[in-house]
């Protein structure tokens, strides 16, 4: 599965999960940022939305209920630099948290709920997958030496 969807979003998420030499400079734990009513309105899993993504075609990166536009880890990974050790030192720390709430806004639930995770290198808490499982499917990452 992971090299049927591989992507550099994926490769960037399991790099934060995984590397112990990512450090996340955001605090751990669950983040307030949106209400409950607000999560339900999509519908899908996130492997369906990755699908029709893939595919060239519309998931919850579209217009949602509101008409607002959502947006996808796919098209916003190139941001996560600025939420880990080393990447955007120019940032004071409540600017870089409201970054993240607002990434995490326009994000599908599912995938808001995978960086949350992910910032506190708890994907596993969720997720049946391995480092193990992530080194076979992608050996071009290179782990370590990121701080």
């Amino acid at each position: 599965m992971l090299k049927t969807y591989e992507h550099d979003s994926l490769k960037s998420i399991f790099i934060w999960n995984f590397d112990e030499t990512v450090i996340s400079l955001l605090p751990e734990g669950d983040v307030p940022y949106a209400n409950a009513d607000e999560q339900s309105v999509y519908s899908g899993t996130l492997s369906e939305n990755l699908s029709k993504e893939a595919a060239g075609g519309t998931s919850a990166t579209g217009q949602d209920l509101d008409g607002r536009g959502r947006t996808s880890l796919r098209k916003e990974f190139q941001n996560l630099y600025h939420f880990v050790k080393g990447g955007n030192n120019s940032l004071n720390t409540i600017r870089r948290e409201m970054m993240f709430i607002n990434l995490l806004r326009g994000l599908h639930p599912k995938e808001a709920e995978v960086l949350i995770f992910t910032k506190d290198k708890r994907l596993t808490d969720k997720y049946k997958i391995t480092f193990d499982n992530v080194k076979e499917a992608y050996p071009d990452i290179q782990w370590g030496g990121r701080s």
